[in-house]
């Protein structure tokens, strides 16, 4: 098992968010010693789109980059229906100017893209129409694969992207970011719950 001396992650909700995009992230994160705590515009209760009700531990002024390990957002209605979730778009820019990264999926890739996030960051999302409605400046970097990681620059973070029907590939890229396994077992770990490949578990157990 491993565990982090980096911090908590930290999974951001708010109404309407897409519960099952992170739900292998967080799960094996949890099982692999990480903590994961919740960041919602402030600390009342929120809905998710499955219908969960979710108390955020924190609220988002209350959260600093050098607390935490990781920032996850997902999607959600809100990311395409007005800028109430923009301050986090917002605190992902301050993330990856101190250099902590940044997981981004389904629609939260155009919150990003809004806020300049992704002009000059190798990225993915669902369609690359749909970030280009946005009329962010990055088209050039889209990459049309499952889900990606830009490995930062000039001390800036990590993002991590995919689009809203890779939660496998977004956990991936998540865990290998983090180091939580080995390439040997992050490869059977993908392979177990994305192909359904049973030979995997026997990897992941170590034989």
């Amino acid at each position: 098992m491993t565990s982090s001396s980096a911090g908590p992650v930290h999974l951001a909700v708010y109404d309407t968010f897409a519960d099952w995009e992170t739900g292998y992230a967080t799960a094996h994160l949890t099982q692999n010693g990480y903590t994961v705590r919740t960041v919602g515009l402030s600390r009342e209760p929120v809905t998710t789109m499955g219908g969960l009700r979710v108390q955020p531990d924190l609220a988002l002024d209350e959260l600093r980059p050098q607390d935490s390990a990781l920032l996850i957002l997902t999607g959600a209605a809100g990311w395409d229906t007005g800028e109430t979730l923009a301050p986090f778009a917002r605190a992902a820019r301050t993330f990856l100017d101190a250099g902590v990264p940044v997981a981004a999926i389904c629609g939260a890739t155009a919150g990003l893209a809004r806020e300049g996030l992704l002009d000059d960051r190798a990225h993915t999302s669902a369609v690359s129409f749909y970030l280009a409605a946005t009329g962010y400046a990055g088209g050039e970097r889209y990459v049309e694969v499952d889900a990606v990681t830009d490995p930062g620059a000039d001390g800036t973070g990590r993002l991590i992207t995919a689009g809203p029907t890779e939660p496998v590939a977004f956990a991936r890229e998540v865990f290998g970011l983090l180091g939580v396994y080995d390439a040997k077992k992050l490869d059977a770990w993908y392979r177990l719950f994305h192909d359904s490949d049973a030979s995997a578990y026997e990897v992941l157990q170590g034989e």
